[in-house]
């Protein structure tokens, strides 16, 4: 028994990697701000968004893990070969489009988060940039896997963050099992937002694509299944403590917008010198990850949807479209955050609401190929799959088009 336990043990540590990475660097600085938002302005009622977010996470991820290992394609692969290059166009435009967004807000993290040391933002975003462009660029696959599963592991500080500043940790609880809903577009917008964010779809794009370079097959599956659910535990414990640690510091004296996630770390200041350290850095590790890894996803996605070679092992030379596109997301992204006047906040939170309406198309077309029995054989979806996958979209669609109609109605944004 034991020599069976330490075998699963060895290979689900070979495997470990795609899974775990994307699903906790889907806490990047769009996120952090998020859930910061979410808990200041409305205290712990939105927690109860994380159990069911989970669910669907946990689904959709185990999808595209599996797609992965079972075709030996990357989602975007899949897509043009099953809907045509007119609809790939389309999905990467789109996907181009919100994921710019999503590297501009990071770009911002690693500014808000270093100003609070009175690092100058044209000091730090610029070096930011250099340093996740030369990661990539220089590195290959393996390397850059370990180092992003070390900085992975430095999310811990939230939950310290949240321990020091002593919420109210029942009525915390209470929040997570009890579903809080009304009808008011700011409201409607941070749940949008919070699905949106957590079940990103450049994740689906960027797991697949890692699982197929990392040469996870299907013999290895069950391995691949198990480490992004733990991902996505983790992903979820750790907005978990964000969110309470905006409820607590902000909410709980004066609920109010903030806005940028640096503005949570500083609401901390005042309940003690080390929880808002340990947030900034936080802040700092989650934004210069993702800033790395969002514009990695976008180049795999588009190059994989358009026929270019892609992949980290790969050198420049061999993948000149792969490379010049993650350099450019990279320069634009930083050099947005650089732009005076640049409306940032709005654009973060808009992002974040844009990822939630991008959703449900992203997961249509999975559960179309996911569903293909010429294309999966015996690994096709469940019934109980297709039924919470397929309840998820309705759910999205549902959302987006009443934030829509509030917006109208009430005639102003959210």
């Amino acid at each position: 028994m034991f020599e069976r336990l330490r075998t699963r043990l060895l290979l689900f540590l070979a495997v470990l990697g795609p899974g775990f990475i994307t699903a906790v660097v889907d806490n990047d600085a769009g996120g952090i701000f998020t859930y910061s938002e979410a808990g200041a302005r409305f205290g712990y009622n939105p927690l109860w968004t994380m159990a069911p977010v989970t669910v669907v996470l946990i689904i959709t991820q185990v999808m595209c893990s599996r797609m992965g290992a079972v075709t030996g394609k990357g989602l975007s692969d899949l897509i043009r070969e099953e809907f045509g290059l007119r609809m790939t166009f389309f999905v990467m435009a789109a996907l181009l489009a919100v994921n710019l967004t999503n590297v501009t807000a990071n770009f911002a993290g690693i500014a808000g988060s270093l100003e609070i040391f009175e690092v100058n933002r044209y000091i730090s975003v610029p070096l930011g940039a250099l340093a996740v462009w030369l990661l990539v660029v220089k590195g290959t696959y393996r390397s850059v896997e370990k180092i992003f599963l070390v900085a992975s592991a430095f999310y811990v500080a939230y939950v310290i963050s949240a321990v020091m500043i002593e919420p109210d940790w029942g009525q915390a609880l209470e929040s997570s099992v009890i579903p809080v809903v009304y009808f008011d577009g700011p409201y409607l917008a941070i749940l949008i937002g919070l699905v949106g964010t957590s079940v990103a779809p450049w994740m689906q794009f960027y797991l697949q694509s890692a699982v197929v370079e990392k040469g996870i097959d299907a013999k290895q599956f069950s391995e691949s299944r198990a480490e992004v659910i733990v991902g996505c535990i983790a992903m979820a414990f750790i907005k978990f403590f964000i969110i309470v640690c905006a409820a607590g510091a902000i909410w709980s004296v004066q609920p109010r917008e903030i806005h940028d996630a640096a503005e949570a770390a500083l609401a901390l200041r005042p309940l003690g010198p080390y929880a808002y350290i340990l947030f900034s850095a936080g802040l700092f590790n989650a934004s210069l990850l993702a800033a790395s890894i969002l514009p990695l996803s976008t180049a795999y996605s588009v190059c994989e949807g358009l026929g270019f070679e892609s992949g980290v092992n790969h050198r420049f030379g061999e993948a000149r479209v792969f490379y010049g596109l993650y350099t450019l997301l990279i320069v634009v992204g930083a050099g947005l955050v650089l732009w005076p006047g640049f409306p940032l906040v709005r654009m973060i939170l808009l992002s974040q609401v844009l990822n939630g309406i991008l959703l449900p198309l992203i997961l249509i077309l999975i559960l179309r190929l996911v569903n293909r029995q010429d294309l999966m054989g015996e690994w096709v979806n469940s019934k109980l799959d297709n039924i919470l996958a397929y309840g998820t979209v309705v759910v999205m669609i549902g959302l987006s088009l009443t934030l829509v109609v509030l917006t109208v109605w009430t005639n102003r944004p959210v």
